[in-house]
This record gives C-alpha cells, structure tokens and sequence, in this order.
C-alpha cells in the first residue's frame, strides 16, 4: 500500500481544470469531462454579489459525489479579503478533496489557512494547494513547501505572476522560466505535487501543446486549464506513452532477471539499466496503472 506522501504524489493530475461555482450549468456539465481534476472556483471567475451563492454552489458539488474519481478542490478567495473565512470554513466540512489558496505570500498565509480549517473541523486529508503567481511567493517557495502537513502542492499561477513581474507571458513562459524551474525544484526536494499554469490563448492550439510538452520536460505533474477543449491534449502531453509503457515493462523485468544472476546492471535495447532506471519505470508503471483506474 502506498504511504499517504506516496499516493498524493501518485495520483493523475495531468488536467486540473477551472470551473466557475456561479455557474450550475457549467457544474453539472464538469460530470462528463475527461479532466483528471476540478477546481471550482470562488475566486476571479466570481463577481462579488455572487460569492456567497457560488460558495454554496460549489460545497453542494462537491458534496454530491458525482464526478467519480476526479479530484475535486475549491480555489477560495484569498487571504484579507472578506470571503476567506466563510469560504475556508464551509470548505472544512465539505467532501472536497482540497481547497486551493490563491496569492500566496509567504508561510504564515499557509499557517493561517490551516489553523481557520482545522478550528473549523476539516480532517486531516483535506489539503492545501498553495497557488505560486506572487514574486514573494517563488522567492518563499522552499519555507511554503515545509510550512505544513497539510500541503498538498504548487498551483502555478502565470497570468498573474507575469502581471507582477511586468513581464510577457508568452507560449514558451521564456520570462518565467526561473521561477517555473525554482518552483518544480521546491516541490520536489520536499515531496509535494506540483501543476503547471494555463494556456491564457484558447485559440492557440500549437502553442497550448508546445507549453503542455515543455512543462512536462521540465517536471511538472500535469497542466491547468481554463476550458474543456483544452483537456484532450493536456491528458495525452502528460500521460506515459504505450511505447514508453512498453519499454519500462521490458526494463523493470530485464533488471528482474540480472538481479537473479547476482548481477546489480544490465543492457536493454543496448542501453545500461541501473537501479535507479527501474525506479523511474516503476514509477512510470504506477502512474499509468493510476490512470487506467481513472478513465476506466
């Protein structure tokens, strides 16, 4: 059985798409998409005389158990303003699977999240994902990651870390490439997840596949999404390929039956295959097999 640490960082989230909670229709319809995470969000896709209706809206969603094994997680409004605690109380109790915290500065806005859901009951496997789109924010990255059990793993947020930094925000992501690299580097020196940000340009379909291929050279567990059509692609960029299946098949049993022999190497298709090449095919193993479960 996979420890807890192990199954967070296990589990498919090659999709996470952004849901508005105002939106019943839209709400009902994310029951038959491919996405392998929902957010419904209270936050930016919310006008202010609708947060009280959408937080309803979204507990009740998440609260139906009708989205199979999708990863259900709530995007609060944030820190100081006047929603957060009546979002991150009704979330406490919901049947969500995390509550997503957008602009994150620093430790203390994780700490203080965790204490206003813990006063209001949430169990311990209701997570935090730190949304990373503030300069403070990446330069805190590595005291965020050890800040609390809770945390569950980055959210990138390009749009607004570009605004921040007064810099483009094209395809490539060129301008925020460090803070991408510091941010995967982060959550993987502390065993968290961590999801690339969106594809702003829904027009751009060439571009939305080069960033999903980029993000998942460069580490990422998966890409979020602002729109149903972007799913597909993103599902496909992040999933282990059945060539690549295949091959670590072929690795983990060739490394199997060197090991029988009293031998710690070997070739396959004339490539060396250490200990950790198997480790890395198990893992790829496992991911796929995660995946069969979830479209099954």
């Amino acid at each position: 059985m996979l420890s807890p640490l192990s199954a967070n960082l296990a589990r498919p989230r090659r999709s996470m798409l952004y849901m508005p909670a105002s939106n019943a229709r839209v709400l009902d319809k994310a029951k038959t998409l491919a996405a392998d995470a929902l957010i419904f969000d209270l936050e930016d896709a919310v006008a202010p005389d609708a947060k009280a209706d959408a937080r309803t809206a979204a507990v009740f969603a998440a609260d139906s158990r009708g989205y199979g094994q999708r990863e259900i997680l709530i995007r609060a409004n944030g820190i100081g303003t006047a929603w957060f605690k009546d979002d991150l109380t009704a979330i406490a109790t919901s049947s969500a699977d995390g509550v997503v915290l957008p602009k994150i500065d620093g430790p203390e806005d994780l700490r203080r999240a965790d204490a206003v859901l813990s006063a209001a009951g949430a169990p311990n496997h209701l997570k935090i994902w730190a949304m990373m789109e503030t300069p403070r924010g990446i330069l805190a990255a590595e005291a965020l990651a050890a800040s609390t059990p809770r945390l569950a793993g980055f959210l990138m947020g390009t749009a607004d870390l570009s605004k921040d930094l007064h810099c483009a925000h094209p395809a490539d992501r060129a301008p925020m490439i460090y803070a991408l690299q510091h941010c995967v580097l982060v959550a993987r020196a502390y065993g968290i997840a961590i999801v690339d940000g969106v594809h702003v340009d829904l027009e751009d379909a060439a571009g939305f596949e080069a960033a999903c291929l980029q993000g998942r050279d460069m580490g990422f567990d998966g890409k979020s999404l602002i729109h149903p059509k972007q799913i597909e692609v993103a599902n496909a960029s992040f999933a282990p390929s059945a060539n690549a299946v295949d091959y670590a098949r072929r690795l983990v049993a060739a490394h199997a039956e060197a090991a029988a022999h009293g031998h710690a190497v070997t070739l396959l298709d004339g490539r060396l295959v250490e200990v950790l090449h198997v480790v890395q095919a198990e893992r790829l193993l496992a991911q796929a097999a995660l995946i069969a479960q979830l479209e099954a």
